[in-house]
């Protein structure tokens, strides 16, 4: 089961697990704005293209609830 981080790894954005503007690629997780602007669409940890997260339905939510753990950079984040 995907992970659903709960901000964005390069400016900490909240992205609750009903957001349409999470992006991710494998378990990362960035805001739009970062994705479209600094990334230019690609994962700075695995190289990989990000894409919107896909939301997760109510009653699996429940059962496979989102992370809480926030993972930002400290440095925040540089094009790949």
């Amino acid at each position: 089961m995907l992970e659903l981080r709960p901000c964005c790894e390069c400016c900490g954005t909240d992205l609750p697990p009903e957001s349409r503007e999470a992006r991710c690629s494998f378990e990362c997780t960035f805001c739009a704005t970062c994705t479209e602007g600094t990334l230019k669409g690609h994962c700075p940890n695995c190289g990989g293209e990000l894409l919107r997260r896909p939301t997760r339905p109510a009653e699996k939510l429940a059962k496979f609830p989102a992370s809480t753990t926030r993972k930002v950079k400290p440095t925040g984040c540089v094009s790949p």
